[in-house]
């Protein structure tokens, strides 16, 4: 316990070292990102990709449909697929903020990787394409060697992939390897699933039906319905309109886009049911609700 809590404090101050300001900082290593907040943060969507979070100091939520997901110091998060999730952090100051490292994996490396590593003699795990679970001794040394890189860059080249496969077969071989291998995989009901997250998130702007959604990925409605739902914790049709209420705030908040077009433009019919529909997801109606970003952008850091 004494030197899996040593290894996560220096695992923050790697982070700290590298992070001057909140926000995100991206890295010299490839697929590494860096987050830091000094303050708690407001619920704030974002489409979460297939990654590692390991936080490394403060505390954050990320809430999955109808699920919860709490992060302490030491706890990693594993996302398999495209998912709109709402994040924020709950626990953070200036003088001890919330520092976190995501790996964005990459398939073809996680891919080889599947092939060569056994699946631990373990349960399958369920579908759902995201979860929360305490790092061990293995993950958080391979992710302090990773962070070290950053005060050795001519080092990064050659062994930066080789502390990202170390990461990558840790996850493969504990408690998430057959969640990981979901990432991999192109056959059966979850990767089904895979396509169908993929299809909605080119097409959301339109209206589509169940059934149309199902010939697309080659299943049955009913299948869809209930293998959909236990890899997202959400129906289609509630994770397309995140998606449309996500692209709508980006629209009039980044392009300054009034109300009524941007609920036009990612497929609503009627404004006003927009607005409804944002109050009810966002907690403030669409006007107030970018007023505050726009005041206080520090309180939108996606954690």
């Amino acid at each position: 316990m004494v030197s899996v809590m040593q290894t996560l404090t220096e695992i923050a101050a790697a982070i700290a070292r590298h992070v001057s300001k909140d926000g995100f900082q991206a890295t010299p290593i490839e697929r590494v990102t860096l987050v830091r907040s000094s303050t708690v943060t407001m619920p704030t969507p974002n489409v979460y990709r297939p990654q590692l979070c390991l936080v490394a100091q403060g505390r954050k939520e990320v809430t999955l449909g109808d699920r919860v997901f709490r992060y302490t110091p030491g706890r990693y998060g594993v996302v398999t697929y495209d998912l709109p999730a709402i994040g924020h952090v709950v626990e953070a100051t200036p003088d001890k903020p919330y520092l976190c490292l995501y790996l964005d994996f990459d398939p073809v490396m996680l891919g080889d990787l599947a092939m060569r590593v056994p699946p631990p003699p373990r349960a399958p795990s369920p579908p759902i394409g995201k979860t929360v679970t305490d790092a061990g001794a293995g993950l958080l040394d391979a992710a302090l060697r990773l962070l070290r890189l950053l005060d050795d860059p001519a080092a990064v080249p050659v062994l930066g992939p080789l502390a990202e496969q170390e990461i990558l077969y840790r996850l493969l071989a504990g408690p998430d390897g057959a969640r990981m291998r979901h990432i991999t995989s192109g056959q059966g009901p979850v990767a089904q699933i895979g396509r169908a997250i993929a299809w909605i998130g080119k097409n959301f702007r339109e209206r589509f039906s169940m059934e149309r959604l199902a010939t697309e990925v080659g299943m049955s409605p009913s299948s869809l319905h209930e293998h959909f739902r236990a890899v997202t914790a959400m129906t289609p049709l509630q994770f397309q309109k995140q998606l449309r209420l996500q692209d709508a705030r980006s629209l009039m908040l980044v392009q300054n886009i009034d109300v009524t077009t941007a609920a036009f433009r990612v497929g609503y019919e009627s404004p006003s049911q927009f607005s409804r529909e944002y109050r009810r997801h966002f907690g403030d109606s669409p006007a107030r609700d970018i007023a505050r970003l726009r005041a206080s952008p520090s309180l939108a850091v996606v954690a």
